[in-house]
């Protein structure tokens, strides 16, 4: 079956090692690494043929793991979370000091999300730290809702994929910047920008 424990243990034990696994989120696949090794990161920007400029986001199962990889939480992001995680809006917060460079893309910024598909987030939980969730495909590429779509270039560079079937497709996270007040919206997804608004506008 499809996402079954035996099938995340072992994906969550290639990443440890380093590995490259392709897995399902909400809307699209992504593709998974260990998100504190510079090594595995540079291997996600080979595999995707993914510009420099390009920094990625990063998965966690549990509130607790952003003290790993943020400088501070606003009172914005605090309220966004409580809102709309586990699922549809990424934030994007100032980084800590120990992240790879090429995860932040020398822009001081890291993108965190707290995924709602059931196989993501018992991912992440069995790996046991924060993992990358850029889509599954050569950049500049449409994302894949089923595995048959992805690319063969890709599945070259991919140690493992968790097959759960097709996804919902569609338009992806919202992405919010929290580093300022009010926080700015990135890219629209599933949150429209005037939820993000109303949620954080009792806050000064």
């Amino acid at each position: 079956m499809p996402g079954k424990k035996l099938d995340i243990e072992k994906a969550a034990t290639l990443i440890k090692q380093g590995g490259l696994v392709v897995f399902p989120a909400k809307c699209l696949y992504g593709l998974a690494v260990d998100a504190s090794s510079s090594e595995a990161v540079s291997q996600i920007f080979k595999v995707k043929q993914r510009p420099p400029s390009n920094p990625i986001l990063v998965l966690i199962s549990d509130i607790s793991w952003l003290g790993q990889l943020v400088a501070q939480v606003p009172q914005s992001a605090k309220a966004i979370m409580e809102r709309f995680w586990p699922g549809d809006v990424t934030l994007v917060f100032e980084a800590g000091p120990n992240l790879p460079g090429a995860l932040t893309a020398a822009t001081g910024k890291i993108g965190v999300r707290l995924p709602q598909h059931p196989v993501a987030r018992a991912l992440v939980r069995a790996a046991g730290i924060p993992v990358t969730g850029t889509s599954a495909n050569i950049s500049g590429e449409k994302g894949c809702s089923r595995v048959d779509e992805l690319d063969a270039r890709l599945l070259q560079g991919v140690d493992m994929v968790l097959d759960a079937g097709t996804l919902k497709g569609g338009k992806g996270s919202t992405v919010v910047d929290v580093t300022q007040f009010p926080p700015r919206v990135l890219r629209h997804g599933e949150i429209g920008e005037d939820e993000i608004l109303q949620c954080v506008s009792g806050i000064h």
